[in-house]
């Protein structure tokens, strides 16, 4: 038996390399899942076990040693992890501020509520040290702003109110203070009040060049292609996205377009690949040149370089930095005259990238793009052992691109499902129209506006460019106006994306029969998530909304405010209507201020307003109390109110078989870390018994009885 095993494991390893990004990353995602942040003391005990076991793994036979380094890879990827919290660390704010914010403009975009947002570096906040300054704030602008012309480097000053990094919107949700403390982000806040020019630089840095030489590039295109077109073009050319409008990015997404218009491996790979095609058969048309040089690697130097830059241009942010390791590696792979579209390649631009941003694993961005590029490569590497030679000449890139897409799509849709909670049913076909359109017309002639811009001629470059841009829009278009063009889903429990990747990736790596015990794992995952259980009553951390899932879907307490809240609350659920279609369904018993839910047999009651806190007699017969407001006042029931809300967050209520009631608070299932701002105690889990509900109704009947 021994011995068979001991084969198994030898028959692995031409694929072990494989394996070196999925033990990092197993690290790097057990690192983010701990409850608590591990003391340095336990990395260095990690260390001392890791040096001890590559002893080992000297020791051990062939068989066993890779099982021995995979563990050692784990332990690799938690310090991995740990060094990147630290190395980014700096100063959040802890309470929410009003007053003057002074700082330096280095970034101008617009959220998802389609408002203008600026981040500013080099803050300066009124009556605060530097030591507790965050380094970075990100300013939403509402009301009149007379003053829009923000340039690179500029030192604006308004008055704002800002606040720390927002909790998840609910317990397991997106950890929106995770996301920030890795971007730099201090605090978040908005400004009613007009945004004043204090300062011009006198002297630009390195990135202010840089990113004034993109601003001016996107201005100068958005002026020569007005309108939505010039908007898409100033996106993919720069990363300057903040001319897209609301509309737009909606067709995009429901058409499952939305990927064209991040730079992303996409753009990265066109832009690279036609570079390379065009230096390489460029160089082959004089014979002196392609004789006598490898015109193949300088046709790789050039794109790596052009690549670059590109880097630079649009921004340098993670998914274009993500894309131009990927591209890099494959050309390195040509200079040493290896193989470029491997497996092995794209595990190490997988390793690069973890070693550089551990954090990149969380987000869709990585998980999607390394799951498309890792399918086409598997894909590709199969359709080779088909002779394809007796098809068409001019049928070989139309099936190239419809198996392409087909495929990437494929690959994407879970972690797509699962982050965006929608399926785009018609997205091939909006791919298939739109993404040969890229690589075409789009980017050459991208390629071609930047090289006739010192000459004054990119014009020639931009109006081609924007047929292309303007079929794109209309087929995005098109294809979301169509009934059944987009479904929803509900969010999946956190181990289902896991199980399934590795999963997929057991089958893809293993070799043999038992590579179909993946299979068994997706479909194990796929279980899981139709299992998963939205929350039955959902409480937001300032205690302003609630939100009871009902037959006819989540009922909300209000038609209006805490839109980001109720909004995602809504796209979890799997069924985005509107927060006012969501706050007309029957559940909720409202009284002005007082609303009141019976959460089988559970009663809760909800108060909003000084007003109607202080005229409550008791908790009116309810077992929980929830409110916005501080409460002072010794109740009988258990009390939810902002203040034990900022230690809880938000929370997530259910009732069990056994009639419990099942607390969930976001702050015990985000941990106590670094980038969860947390001033007192913190609640975990609460389960509240039938018991406990006995007790507090003879509270309350004693309290009836002796009242005078």
């Amino acid at each position: 038996m021994r011995a068979r095993i001991s084969d198994a494991l030898l028959a692995q390893r031409d694929n072990l390399f494989g394996w070196v990004p999925v033990c990092l990353g197993a690290g790097i995602g057990l690192y983010f899942t701990l409850g608590e942040e591990p003391a340095l003391i336990s990395f260095a005990i990690g260390g001392v076990v890791s040096l001890a076991l590559l002893v080992l793994a000297r020791l051990a036979n062939t068989a066993i040693a890779p099982l021995i380094l995979a563990a050692v890879l784990v332990l690799a990827g938690a310090g991995l992890a740990k060094w990147r919290v630290e190395a980014v660390s700096a100063p959040v704010l802890t309470f929410r501020y009003y007053g003057p914010v002074e700082g330096r403009l280095v970034n101008v975009d617009r959220s998802a509520s389609d408002a203008v947002r600026l981040t500013l570096d080099n803050v300066v906040l009124a009556r605060m040290s530097p030591g507790r300054t965050p380094a970075k704030v990100r300013i939403y602008l509402y009301g009149s702003q007379p003053f829009t012309q923000y340039d690179p480097g500029d030192i604006l000053i308004l008055t704002g109110h800002l606040s720390p990094p927002a909790g998840p919107a609910e317990p397991g949700g997106f950890d929106f203070q995770r996301h920030a403390w890795f971007l730099g982000l201090g605090a978040v806040g908005y400004t009613r009040t007009p945004v004043l020019r204090l300062a011009v630089p006198k002297v630009q840095g390195f990135a202010t060049q840089v990113f004034s030489l993109r601003m001016t590039i996107s201005q100068a295109v958005q002026a020569a292609m007005p309108g939505e077109t010039g908007a898409f073009a100033a996106a993919i050319m720069t990363g300057d996205r903040s001319g897209m409008g609301q509309g737009t990015l909606t067709d995009l997404r429901a058409s499952n377009l939305a990927h064209l218009l991040a730079i992303s491996g996409l753009h990265m790979g066109l832009l690279t690949g036609f570079v390379f095609a065009v230096i390489r058969y460029g160089l082959a048309l004089f014979p002196s040149i392609a004789l006598r040089w490898p015109t193949k690697k300088v046709a790789a130097v050039c794109a790596m370089f052009v690549g670059a830059f590109y880097l630079l241009l649009s921004g340098g942010n993670v998914a274009t930095e993500r894309a131009f390791i990927m591209v890099a590696v494959m050309l390195v792979a040509v200079l040493l005259d290896r193989r470029a579209l491997t497996l092995r390649a794209v595990a190490i631009a997988a390793v690069i990238v973890l070693v550089w941003q551990p954090e990149a694993i969380t987000g869709p961005g990585f998980q999607m793009s390394f799951a498309a590029t890792t399918a086409l490569v598997a894909a590709f590497a199969g359709l080779r052992r088909f002779d394809l030679s007796r098809l068409p000449k001019w049928t070989r890139p139309i099936l190239s691109v419809v198996v392409s897409s087909f495929i990437a799509g494929l690959a994407t849709a879970p972690f797509a499902a699962a982050h965006f909670n929608q399926i785009a049913h018609y997205g091939l076909i909006a791919n298939l129209l739109s993404v040969p359109l890229m690589g075409i017309l789009v980017m050459p002639a991208a390629v071609l506006a930047v090289c006739l811009g010192p000459l004054g001629l990119w014009g020639i470059g931009l109006w081609a460019m924007e047929l292309g841009l303007r079929w794109i829009l209309f087929v995005a278009g098109f294809v979301a106006a169509q009934d059944g063009a987009l479904s929803h889903v509900w969010a999946p429990s956190p181990w289902v994306l896991p199980l399934m990747t590795l999963g997929l990736l057991w089958v893809l790596l293993i070799k043999g029969a038992a590579r179909f015990a993946g299979l068994g794992m997706v479909a194990c995952a796929a279980v899981l998530w139709f299992q998963t259980e939205r929350p039955a009553l959902l409480v937001a951390d300032d205690g302003g909304l609630l939100g009871l899932q009902t037959d006819a879907g989540r009922a909300l307490s209000k038609p209006r405010g805490s839109g980001f809240v109720a909004g995602i609350w809504l796209e979890n659920d799997g069924a985005p209507v509107t927060q006012e279609q969501a706050a007309d369904r029957v559940g909720l018993a409202t009284d002005g201020r007082r609303l009141t839910v019976d959460l089988r047999g559970w009663q809760i009651l909800h108060v909003t307003g000084k007003t109607a806190l202080a005229d409550l007699d008791g908790c009116a017969g309810a077992d929980i109390l929830i409110s916005n407001q501080t409460d002072a006042v010794d109740r009988p029931c258990s009390v939810f109110d902002i203040r034990r809300l900022r230690e809880t967050g938000s929370l997530a209520l259910n009732v069990a078989q056994n009639g419990d009631l099942h607390i969930e608070t976001a702050h015990h299932i985000a941990g106590a870390r670094p980038w969860n701002v947390q001033q007192g105690p913190r609640e975990n889990r609460i389960v509240l018994t039938a018991q406990t509900r006995k007790r507090a109704a003879e509270a309350t009947l004693i309290s009836e009885i002796i009242k005078p």
